[in-house]
Order: C-alpha cells, then sequence, then structure tokens
C-alpha cells in the first residue's frame, strides 16, 4: 500500500493500528488492506442518515468489485458527506485506491482478502436486512427486533468476525510458517473461534447502545425461557433473570476466547510477533468479561469498558512476558468458568 493509504489505515484503525505495526511485514499489507476495506464496507452499513435500501445498493456495489465481479468505478460522494469522521469520509473517496491496492498482491493472498470480505460484506447485509425495521433512539414503547436462535447469532459472529480469524490464519500460515507442524483443523477452528470471542466481546459490552437503536443479539428463543423481553432487559426489576442469562452468554465468549488463547500458543514460538498481535486483543477481552461480570444492570447501561491504562499494562506485561514461556502462561487468567479448562490451553 502507498504511504497515503497507510496514514489513512492508522487514522480510520484507532486500536487494530497498535496489532497491525507489531506484525510482520511479510503479512501486515495484506490484513491491513483487508481492514481497510472491512472498514469501508462497515462505514457503509452504519451510516444510518440513509435509507437501507441506498446502503444494501452501495454495499452490493463495493463487494462485486472487490470480487472483480465488476469494473465499473465507484463513486461514494453522497455517502462520503454524510460521514460525522474526516477518516471515513476520506475512506469513502478513496476507496478505489484501496481497490487498486489489491493489484500488489499474488494470486493467492487476493483470494483470501476477496473471500473474506465476501463473508463479511454478507454479515452486514444480513445485519442490514434484519434490523432494518429499528431506528436509533427508540423510544420504551417502541418494538425491538431480536436475533431468534443461538444458532443466528453463532452464524453472525462468524460472518463477521469468525471469517477473519480464519483469514489470520491462512495468510500467516502462508508467509510465515508454511512448513510448522501443526494440528491444521484444530488450528483453523481456534482461529475461527478467537474471532467469534472476540464479537461476541463486542455484543455483550455494547449491549445496551443496541438495544437503544431497536437492536438485540441476545437470541429471542433464550429471552422467551427466561421470560424476559428486549424492551426491559435492563430494567432493575429483571435484574434477578436478566443476569443468569447474560452470564451464560460471558462464559461462551470466556469459551471462545480460550480457544484464541490455545490458537495463539499453537502458533510456532519464534513467531513473537504473531503472538504479541494475538494476545492482546484475547487479554483487553478476557479482562473486559471480567468487567461486565461483575456489572449489574445499572452499570451495564453505563457501558463497561477497558480503560487506556489497563489496555497500557496488558501490552506491557506481555512484552516482558513473551520471552519467557511460564510467565507468558501466567498473562492469561480467564474471570469465569470457560468451557476449555485453562490446563489445557497452557
Amino acid at each position: 500500500m502507498n504511504i497515503t493509504l497507510n496514514e489513512l489505515l492508522k487514522q480510520t484503525s484507532r486500536s487494530f493500528y497498535l496489532t497491525l505495526r507489531v506484525l510482520p511485514a511479510a503479512v501486515r499489507p495484506q490484513i491491513g488492506l483487508a481492514y481497510l476495506l472491512a472498514r469501508t464496507t462497515d462505514t457503509i452499513a452504519d451510516t444510518e442518515i440513509l435509507p437501507v435500501a441506498q446502503r444494501l445498493d452501495a454495499l452490493k456495489k463495493l463487494r462485486e468489485r472487490i470480487l472483480s465481479q465488476t469494473s465499473t468505478p465507484l463513486r461514494f460522494g453522497e455517502l462520503a458527506q454524510q460521514q460525522g469522521e474526516p477518516a471515513e469520509k476520506v475512506l469513502l473517496e478513496r476507496v478505489e485506491d484501496a481497490l487498486a491496492a489489491l493489484k500488489e498482491f499474488s494470486a493467492a493472498d487476493v483470494r483470501l482478502i476477496r473471500d473474506v470480505l465476501g463473508t463479511i460484506t454478507s454479515g452486514q447485509e444480513l445485519d442490514l436486512r434484519r434490523f432494518g425495521g429499528s431506528a436509533p433512539g427508540q423510544q420504551s414503547n417502541q418494538k425491538i427486533i431480536s436475533l431468534q436462535t443461538a444458532a443466528e447469532l453463532d452464524d453472525y459472529t462468524y460472518r463477521v468476525a469468525g471469517c477473519v480469524g480464519e483469514f489470520w490464519t491462512k495468510i500467516c500460515r502462508a508467509h510465515l510458517f508454511p512448513d510448522a507442524r501443526l494440528d491444521e483443523k484444530q488450528f483453523i477452528t481456534d482461529g475461527i473461534r478467537f474471532g467469534k470471542g472476540l464479537q461476541l466481546v463486542n455484543i455483550l459490552r455494547d449491549l445496551p447502545a443496541d438495544l437503544k437503536n431497536g437492536r438485540c443479539y441476545l437470541p429471542t428463543q433464550r429471552l422467551e425461557e427466561a421470560k424476559l423481553l428486549p424492551e426491559t432487559l435492563l430494567s432493575p426489576v429483571n435484574q434477578a433473570k436478566f443476569l443468569p442469562l447474560y452470564r451464560e452468554q460471558l462464559a461462551k465468549a470466556e469459551a471462545h476466547l480460550a480457544a484464541g488463547w490455545r490458537y495463539t500458543n499453537t502458533l510456532p514460538f519464534g513467531q513473537f510477533r504473531v503472538r504479541l498481535a494475538c494476545a492482546w486483543p484475547i487479554l483487553i477481552g478476557v479482562r473486559t468479561l471480567a468487567k461486565l461480570r461483575g456489572a449489574g444492570v445499572i452499570e451495564l447501561s453505563q457501558r463497561v469498558k477497558v480503560s487506556r491504562g489497563e489496555v497500557r499494562g496488558i501490552i506491557f506485561r506481555s512484552l516482558m512476558a513473551s520471552p519467557f514461556p511460564p510467565a507468558w502462561r501466567k498473562l492469561y487468567a480467564p474471570a469465569g468458568n470457560a468451557v476449555d479448562s485453562q490446563a489445557e490451553l497452557a
């Protein structure tokens, strides 16, 4: 990628840019471009001031360009003008430059980038169609749209994040350790769960904001079993019924992150840059889950988050521990009862 796109990546990727910088140079451009294009599709999907049909059309056109199904240049001027963040405005205005950067990579790398973007956009389109009837700032008497089943939630987390773990695994395997002897099936499975876990953490952390915007990712099937409605999930009177259900989802997210930690420790020990890039989001995710587990509905309504100071501490401790396996293993300390035992993951 040229320097302008790299600078744009820095402006739009926030915390991910730190992860990207620590990656080896052999995979940094491919992962960076895939992220940049995913942020572009995400920006389109999130431009709520525009009708859903218009956003779906823009996503379709961008997906077709990414997959090389059409060569018609994209013009997202109207979408760009609706962005509150200058970087996201430039992201849409420079979309053709990002697409042109695909030509810098091998056919195998381009195929992986196209595959992951095709899956991500399918999840974004599904999300728009599913929640298209909801609106930001829902009133308390308006119905909130919810996913129906646990299978729908699992499918969504795969489409928007699990597939990223799969892409990450394949691109790193091809360029960094092609000859390492690994259980390939388990390695890819854990990579997918890694991505799913990070997305589920985001969903659980962002529950209050999503409810305000008329959407609920906790499945209706499970809510009905607990005699709960999305509209009153965070009401203090429902805390005793809601928190056990919520903590079930926290345990599921933690089990996915535990698989992600196993994945991280499956990497060849010499791949310390990739290990750090994987460890940081996992350790931040585990810390987020610990805070969510200890919160009541009042605290959850105020959006629980890990502070910048805590993030800096996680990064510092992991850097210090990375050369020493016993110290490294101690970094991971889940707060709850993940399905995978820590003994299995050490």
